[in-house]
């Protein structure tokens, strides 16, 4: 009887492993192929010939790219303002989360139900776009890290969390004098590492990202963010005919070099903050 199910256990193990190596590989697949095609030569990807290998190995696209002043201006600019979103956006969710996981706040209900309906009732583009307009934030910085200086889903997340410490720890503070603030520096925020570091990343990606507010808000090439200064390099990149004589370059391998670089920080980032990732979403949810 053990033979069978431990033949049966190695089967099923077989298949479930199969299909997820199947899921990664189509989930690779077109990143590879990116990959390959901005390190590919003009004649090769005319060709046909480039799938997930590059053919014709060439970095010109990537010298081209990093020889564009303007990207990377831009590139070293998202950078920066991708970390000071993350670290305003985490100060405002740990503001607002501890008091709201306080059973002695008044009004709690009702302050947390508020911040749910924003998950549900969008006011649209043009009543947002009037709101920025009104506090005077238009070709300004600060219309890209305010207005979504708050998620509600990563606030009840956050919450969820601080509602999980055990009390007692808490209690042994206020009995040596600790105030709430301590209680939240020395106590909650280094329990809580796991759940910072994971919504971090959902800010930082969110931000990073992020395009739409650039299109509304932004006006100045001197605040555009990389993946605005991306969308247009993809939109108006041409090399002449006469220029493609001299290099081995085409739209497209720009175009891919473009994509990798803007994606490599996020890649960079991920596996040191992965570790934290499913401890920090399981340990808020399961204890909320």
């Amino acid at each position: 009887m053990s033979e069978v199910k431990s033949r049966s256990s190695r089967i099923f193990q077989a298949v479930v492993g199969s299909i997820f190596i199947i899921i990664t590989l189509l989930t690779i697949t077109p990143i590879l192929r990116v990959i390959s095609v901005s390190l590919s030569s003009k004649t090769a990807i005319l060709s046909g010939n480039v799938w997930i290998f590059p053919v014709q190995f060439t970095t010109e696209a990537y010298e081209r790219a990093f020889g564009n002043s303007n990207f990377v201006n831009s590139f070293l600019y998202s950078v920066l303002l991708t970390a000071a979103y993350t670290g305003i956006c985490m100060i405002m969710t740990i503001l607002a989360a501890y008091p709201l996981s306080k059973e002695g706040l008044k009004g709690r209900k009702l302050i947390m139900t508020l911040f749910v309906l924003t998950m549900y009732f969008d006011p649209g583009t043009v009543p947002n776009y009037l709101n920025v307009k009104s506090f005077d934030l238009i070709d300004t910085v600060w219309a890209l890290l305010i207005p979504g200086a708050l998620s509600a889903y990563n606030l009840i997340i956050m919450r969820s969390f601080f509602i999980g410490i055990d009390k007692s720890l808490y209690e042994s503070a206020y009995i040596d004098g600790c105030s709430e603030f301590k209680a939240l520096t020395k106590i909650a925020i280094p329990l809580a590492v796991p759940a910072i570091a994971t919504l971090s990343l959902f800010y930082a990606v969110s931000r990073w990202n992020g395009i739409s507010d650039v299109l509304y808000y932004i006006n100045k090439s001197s605040l555009y963010t990389v993946q605005m200064m991306l969308k247009q390099m993809i939109d108006s990149v041409k090399i002449s005919l006469q220029e493609g004589t001299n290099t081995q370059l085409i739209a497209d391998n720009i175009k891919a070099a473009s994509i990798v670089i803007s994606m490599t920080p996020m890649l960079i980032a991920y596996p040191f903050i992965q570790r934290y990732f499913t401890k920090g979403i399981m340990l808020g949810a399961v204890k909320g």
